[in-house]
């Protein structure tokens, strides 16, 4: 039987998912289990690396279960994760503490320090990427200050998607995205690791593994893994960019016209455009967003990441099931959120301003303050909890508008995609807030499939990235949301006050943590 599948792997921060593949794109079959983590008193968000990949593994069972003669159809497979964290190995290839996530906030004040040196400048110019909690360089420094004994037991440092494929294939790399926008250098996508030593962390450096670029280079399931997959041994394996460089590649990034963004919204919200070449990157004052090696020469992909996105929206779901609760009525998320577009819709718009900033972490884009909150302005009497939820839905498209804005133009026509992208309201209200033209990706896996995007160019089945994204991602593509002229007015009235007013609360966030640092310490 010939060698028809290509499986992509997703390892995300609540479900890591097996996606089985046609060579064209066509998705053949899905398997899912919840991706679970710890959170600590001290801001610590961990994960136990073992069962991750022992989860891993059962996705890949169970997928053969599905998927007739999976083992000796299987092309090639690529893996990609959750990104940012820290995930530590010793000689022998075992976890010396949990994998620490992307959620773990504890280098934040390392973080700010950093932020306010003399030589941040240096460091975002060079990376074009600005440095927060959630990276591996602060809490490397972190661990160093802290906990030496872990640092000196390290062998290797990477991140989710990096550990699953040294279990798979035996081999400690990192790819050049993940590397080069913590470590490196978007000009060159080599190694520039000089701000470890700016946060008297250069032991460290030891520990970086080699960056490979997984359109290129491949490596070969172990036997042992093989035993746990259900694999053939030897099958190809590659190491595809970090999870959100690949759902924008599955999602629409890649535009021969250069002119599309690209707006994920899950846990966290991103917003991307393409720079094809070096000198088109735009950076900004505030040192923030991300700049990555994309799957094309020479192109970078540019971002802005909100640390939370549909986070907010579990937040407010939560609080009603917690007075459900209490009053005896049991309910899900998901009874909540039937019928909920249709609600908020049915509630006038732009009425509150909310900041979307509920993450315990602060906020990464498109400015850098790992005190910022989430807040209400403008409630009032009368005010229902759709209003409420109308504005958490609008809070994130001023959150997209605001970083779209900063990285240049909005794009004149925006993909979207992520969990929340089969929300008609979203779509509808961020089409408005954008001022353009919205196309949602009908593609679920979007990240697994950017995977196997990079997988399919690796292995020959496409000449480049335009001619793999014109069969896998194109057909997928919505008819255009646009924008609607009474919401996008209102839009445009309440952005100066988001702007404004996140702006003014700066000074009080942090006299807000000062505060409650007094008050815990007491």
């Amino acid at each position: 039987m010939s060698r028809d599948i290509i499986i992509g792997i997703d390892a995300g921060t609540s479900v890591i998912k097996a996606v089985a593949f046609t060579l064209a794109g066509d998705q053949l079959a899905i398997t899912a289990m919840p991706n679970r983590y710890d959170t600590l008193p001290d801001g610590g968000v961990e994960q136990d690396m073992l069962r991750t990949w022992t989860d891993t593994a059962a996705t890949l069972r169970m997928l053969a279960e599905k998927v007739a003669d999976l083992p000796g159809r299987t092309l090639v497979v690529a893996v990609t994760g959750q990104g940012d964290g820290t995930w530590l190995i010793d000689a022998k290839g075992e976890p010396i503490v949990p994998g620490w996530l992307w959620l773990d906030s504890r280098a934040a004040r390392i973080t700010e320090d950093f932020v306010g040196s003399r030589t941040y400048r240096d460091h975002y110019l060079r990376t074009g990427t600005g440095v927060n909690a959630c990276q591996q360089s602060v809490q490397l420094a972190w661990l160093q200050r802290n906990r030496p004994e872990v640092i000196d037991r390290a062998a290797s440092a990477h991140h989710c998607k990096d550990w699953l494929y040294f279990k798979l294939t035996g081999d400690r790399v990192t790819d050049i995205s993940e590397g080069n926008f913590t470590f490196g250098s978007y000009a060159t996508r080599e190694y520039a690791p000089a701000i470890l030593a700016q946060l008297d962390a250069g032991g460290c450096e030891r520990l970086l593994p080699r960056m490979v670029d997984g359109t290129r280079e491949a490596g070969s399931l172990l036997p042992s893994a093989a035993a746990e997959t259900g694999l053939m041994s030897g099958t190809p394996i590659v190491l595809g960019a970090v999870d959100v460089l690949c759902s924008g590649l599955g999602g629409g990034l890649y535009d021969v016209s250069g002119q599309a963004g690209c707006t994920i919204i899950g846990s966290t919200g991103m917003h991307m455009r393409l720079a094809t070449s070096p000198e088109k990157v735009t950076l900004n004052s505030e040192g923030s967003g991300y700049t990555m090696p994309f799957p094309s020469p020479g192109a970078s992909a540019q971002m802005q990441s909100n640390m939370a996105a549909t986070l907010n929206i579990d937040w407010l779901l939560d609080v009603a099931l917690e007075i459900l609760a209490a009053e005896g009525v049991t309910r899900t998320r998901q009874d909540l959120i039937a019928g909920l577009d249709d609600r908020i819709l049915g509630r006038p718009s732009c009425r509150l301003i909310f900041h979307p900033y509920i993450s315990r972490a602060g906020e990464r884009g498109p400015f850098l303050d790992p005190t910022a909150r989430a807040q209400f302005i403008g409630l009032e009497s009368g005010m229902g909890y759709a209003d409420m939820m109308r504005a958490v839905f609008e809070g994130l498209c001023h959150a997209a508008r605001d970083c779209y804005m900063t990285m240049g133009p909005v794009p004149s026509e925006v993909r979207l995609t992520g969990g929340a992208a089969r929300s008609k309201a979203l779509t509808r209200m961020l089409a408005a807030a954008l001022g353009a033209p919205v196309r949602r990706v009908g593609r679920e896996e979007s990240g697994a499939a950017g995977a196997a995007i990079m997988a399919a160019l690796q292995q020959g089945v496409y000449p480049d990235a335009a001619a793999a994204t014109a069969e896998w991602v194109d057909p997928f593509l919505s008819e255009r949301t646009e924008p609607d002229p009474q919401i996008a007015a209102a839009f445009a009235r309440s952005f100066p006050i988001y702007l404004e007013t996140r702006k003014a609360m700066r000074p009080i966030w942090r006299a807000l943590q000062s505060s409650q640092g007094a008050v815990n310490a007491a």
